[in-house]
């Protein structure tokens, strides 16, 4: 149960909080979206909680407080955390070869010409690192980004099979140790399976399974109960259904009654394979708004999480700047952006997303570098990233704010949602 405070007890005001159901509830009401959660919480205290429309259509469940939700990629801070809890150790740094950790990739190359099964390849100019993986700016790819040969041959190996019967980590690293980079580490910014990797090295340095690894350091020390790779029988009743647009409607994709997530996972993607919760999401965040605590449980030290939420990208340039290629769109014709070249989301009616000038990238997710170029209402310092399935969080440190939205529609590109919800919570600040 998600406690709540009045909004007006953190320097909300009540009535421009309203105005977030009366937007996203028409989405659910024009057959958008299925339903939704909002979860808003300031200095320390959850203040605004709206859920509405149905976590399963076809039976006609709606959302709850507790409803469990794909969480896909904001995984991603989650696995990054376990990454510098083991930097605290000095059991890595973050200038470390990956190679150390993963033979395999001591030669990799990278890709220079032709295309998935005739291909030139050339050395890098040098090896990609920890944090290279933290900032996807190590030249891996994802396979459904449709954007160049070498996201063809990762669909080719099928490291994800969503049917649920992938590879183990082990094999994926074997395999991308087989296959080229997209460009030199640290040249470029490109979305991609980086944090899976990431997930493997802490198999590797730890010693235990990734699961374990979340569960004894992470998500029980944080109280995280409904948070996991696996649905277990008992919650299943609470899973939501996955969608995915179809035209100005959706369609069915994974079914909570027979979902994969409800049997352990192969791989176990420290990228995005955990469900959570709005409540259980919140404690993650807050703990990283109170500089790594939570309830007397320290997950990471302060000097970690400022420098884990600071830009990382080469001199200070923000994604735009590291010529990326789009994420969240799986359609050619919207992804189909060179490696080197800006994309303007307004280009071809596509502005569906935050733009990504004035945006850096951390350890682990966005970070807002200059609102004014980012074209959005919001504070430098904040941290944030979202899930395929249009989820998303971000975090305020100079508002002490933190706002989670969930649904499960399917790309997360479908909808402007990230954008209008950054104005509509924002707005709301009295002071």
């Amino acid at each position: 149960m998600i406690e709540m405070t009045r909004p007006e007890a953190v320097g909300l005001s009540n009535p421009r909080l309203n105005r977030i159901a009366a937007h996203f509830d028409r989405y659910v009401d024009d057959g958008k979206l299925p339903g939704y959660l909002v979860l808003i919480a300031r200095r320390g205290k959850a203040a605004y909680l709206h859920r509405y429309g149905l976590r399963d259509v076809d039976a006609g469940r709606p959302i709850e407080d507790d409803t469990i939700f794909r969480i896909y990629s904001m995984t991603k801070p989650i696995t990054s955390v376990g990454i510098m809890m083991l930097y605290e150790r000095a059991l890595l740094q973050l200038d470390d070869p990956a190679s150390e950790f993963i033979p395999g990739f001591k030669d990799l190359e990278v890709f220079e010409s032709g295309d998935a099964d005739n291909y030139r390849t050339v050395p890098p100019e040098r090896e990609l690192t920890v944090r290279d993986l933290l900032t996807h700016t190590a030249g891996f790819t994802y396979d459904f980004l449709h954007a160049h040969p070498v996201d063809a041959m990762y669909r080719q190996r099928e490291f994800f099979d969503h049917h649920g019967a992938g590879m183990s980590l082990q094999a994926m690293m074997d395999n991308l140790s087989e296959l080229p980079l997209l460009f030199s580490p640290g040249t470029r910014w490109n979305y991609s399976v980086a944090t899976d990797v990431l997930g493997h090295l802490i198999e590797v340095i730890s010693g235990q399974s990734l699961d374990r690894f979340f569960a004894e350091h992470i998500l029980d020390p944080l109280g995280m109960v409904d948070t996991g790779f696996v649905v277990p029988p008992h919650q299943a009743h609470r899973f939501a259904a996955c969608y995915e647009r179809d035209g100005d409607g959706f369609r069915l994709t994974d079914k909570p009654q027979d979902s994969i997530f409800l049997k352990p996972p192969k791989p176990l993607s420290g990228g995005g394979g955990l469900v959570s919760t709005a409540g259980d999401y919140l404690r993650f965040c807050q703990m990283l708004l109170n500089n790594g605590e939570l309830d007397g449980a320290r997950i990471l030290g302060r000097k970690t999480v400022e420098l884990m939420t600071r830009n990382h990208l080469p001199d200070g340039v923000d994604l735009s700047g590291m010529g990326y290629i789009l994420h969240g769109e799986s359609r050619e014709s919207a992804v189909g952006v060179r490696l080197g070249h800006r994309y303007n989301l307004r280009r071809g009616g596509i502005r569906t997303e935050t733009r990504h000038d004035g945006i850096g990238f951390g350890l682990g997710g966005a970070v807002l570098l200059d609102p004014t170029a980012a074209h959005i209402l919001g504070s430098p310092g904040e941290f944030a990233w979202g899930g395929a399935a249009s989820t998303a969080f971000w975090i305020d440190p100079l508002e002490e704010m933190t706002v989670i939205f969930l649904t499960q529609l399917l790309p997360s590109s479908s909808y402007p949602i990230r954008r209008e919800l950054r104005v509509l919570a924002n707005q709301a600040i009295e002071d």
